[in-house]
């Protein structure tokens, strides 16, 4: 019993490696396991920030966003300057550039449970429409919803960029498109020679 259980932990242990070798390879997807750590721990570090900036916060539904540099924030506030104490307090933090913050928090009460559930499936359609796409680069793009608008979020050049959002379009239920990218200088290709 010992000798398979060592074999099996032998085995994830060699199925884990593949897979974190095959992320920090893709030459599609650029972003190494510790990019995407340091993205979430930068989500926390967010959060938490602005809901101990003010009391205000405590009943608001706050959906904060970081990818490749890119900071979004969702969600619904009390108040107008709760959104902007938001912004505040996100572009004061060390690790965040002023100019990579996307503030699209609302003014009013939460969304409902059934509202969000919506959107969890919504993001999950648009992103298995675009893996499933040819010549789109799903894996360079995040996909956030947030009351039935679409966020896209990456670093991207426009000619990628337009085919994320025309493959984004054909998915039923999305109402809007929001990009939300920090645009990378197209490829240079040598003229062909007659």
């Amino acid at each position: 019993m010992k000798r398979y259980r060592h074999s099996l932990i032998g085995l994830y242990s060699l199925i884990t490696l593949i897979v974190l070798a095959g992320c920090t390879n893709n030459p599609q997807l650029k972003r190494t396991p510790g990019d995407i750590i340091d993205d979430n721990a930068l989500e926390f570090v967010i959060e938490r920030e602005i809901k101990a900036s003010d009391e205000g916060f405590k009943g608001a539904h706050l959906v904060t966003t970081v990818y490749d540099g890119l900071v979004l924030l969702l969600g619904e506030v009390a108040s107008a300057d709760l959104r902007e104490k938001a912004t505040e307090v996100t572009e004061s933090l060390y690790k965040v550039d002023p100019e990579k913050v996307h503030n699209y928090l609302t003014v009013g009460g939460p969304i409902s449970l059934l509202a969000r559930t919506n959107d969890s499936y919504l993001s999950s359609k648009v992103k298995t429409r675009l893996l499933a796409a040819p010549d789109v680069p799903a894996g360079k793009v995040k996909v956030v919803t947030e009351n039935g608008v679409v966020y896209l979020l990456g670093k991207i050049t426009p000619t990628d960029a337009d085919l994320v959002v025309a493959e984004t379009q054909k998915t039923f239920g999305v109402q809007k498109i929001v990009k939300v990218f920090d645009y990378l200088p197209e490829p240079f290709t040598e003229p062909a020679l007659d």
